[in-house]
């Protein structure tokens, strides 16, 4: 059995404005065009809500308790997610009048009760060198994508014309809609297509965008990745996705994919790199000369090293907020799988010193 308080998080017999606010911010949650949208959830705090925002729904539920819930209620009839979902949540046997812009102004879309469209995102790959990861690169890349039209600056008028009050809206901005459903009549309030929301519309529109104040074009983005960056990550631009007629773009997202090296091995800000070196060389110590990503640069092998032992090159790693990372070198001993009869010779009288 549902608890409808429960499930707004409010106290019993909770006042309708905490009610209203309590949805708001769990809607704005739990819808489903949300990163974080839970369909049957939204549904579940639609129906509490359905049911709190109504004087007289709310006054049989504190009354009859669960029983409203589960037989009717006196009358009031259980809830119907699909006549709610066709609504955009117009509830009332009697009629019932809400605008939308109120109910989903923090979804994302500014407040005020003024409903701020949002492009869509973009999301894109791009491959980088194993250098270009570790030590940043900038990248310009051709996009085709839906961008503010450069002939109307965005407005869908032709330069110099002049804007008149919209017929449809009545120059407000918004239209009303009547509907019928099994709850009763509602009526919902909705932005004007014709003019975005605005209540203006040119008389002459702009001939590249046909008014739209949006066209399809190509787009020179230019992508600075950052040093250090990992395979699989991905960079934000903000504001670089899909344009729309008066709102706020979409975001641009990158995902990096970066290609292995032949040689080097990464491992945070740590890069490695394994280094074969002659038995006697082991054994006695030699200098060697390694590639690192800044160059060669010479080491020292001690005498007597160990197989699989390291040897640090300082700062000459990933670099990050803290400054460089190590190049790490790790020894592999190479046996010589044939030996002349002057090393074996020689050899033996190393076993029989006991070495």
């Amino acid at each position: 059995m549902k608890d409808y308080y429960t499930i707004l998080g409010l106290e019993k017999g909770a006042p309708k404005d905490e009610v209203k606010k309590a949805f708001r911010k769990m809607a704005a949650k739990y819808h489903p065009d949300k990163k974080t949208g839970d369909e049957e959830k939204y549904k579940e705090i639609t129906e509490a809500y359905a049911v709190l925002s109504d004087d007289k729904k709310k006054a049989e539920y504190d009354t009859y308790g669960h029983a409203f819930s589960n037989s009717g209620g006196g009358g009031a009839g259980g809830f119907n997610w699909q006549d709610f979902q066709g609504a955009q949540g117009g509830f009332g046997g009697q009629g019932f009048e809400f605008d939308i812009n109120d109910i989903f102004q923090n979804f994302g879309f500014g407040g005020g009760g003024q409903q701020v469209q949002r492009g869509r995102d973009v999301s894109i790959d791009i491959n980088l060198k194993f250098e270009e990861a570790i030590f940043g690169v900038t990248r310009k890349l051709l996009i085709t994508k839906n961008n503010t039209c450069v002939h109307c600056d965005g407005t869908g008028a032709k330069k110099g014309t002049e804007m008149s009050s919209c017929t449809t809206c009545g120059g407000n901005g918004k239209v009303r809609e009547t509907r019928q459903s099994i709850m009763g009549s509602f009526t919902t309030v909705r932005e004007c297509h014709v003019c975005n929301g605005t209540g203006n519309v040119p008389k002459e529109r702009c001939g590249h965008c046909a008014g739209a104040g949006i066209a399809r074009t190509e787009e020179e983005i230019s992508i600075k990745v950052p040093a250090g960056i990992s395979n699989g990550e991905v960079i934000r631009m903000t504001g670089r996705g899909e344009a729309v007629s008066n709102g706020q773009p979409g975001d641009l997202y990158i995902k990096v994919h970066v290609e292995a090296h032949k040689s080097i091995r990464r491992d945070g800000s740590t890069l490695t790199i394994a280094l074969p070196i002659k038995l006697t060389d082991a054994l006695l110590g030699a200098t060697y000369t390694v590639t690192t990503l800044d160059g060669n640069v010479d080491i020292k092998i001690p005498a007597g090293i160990a197989h699989g032992e390291l040897i640090r090159i300082k700062e000459k790693g990933v670099p990050g907020d803290r400054g460089r990372g190590d190049f790490m070198v790790k020894i592999s001993i190479e046996t010589p799988k044939k030996l002349s009869k002057q090393a074996t010779k020689l050899v033996e009288q190393l076993r029989e010193e006991g070495i």
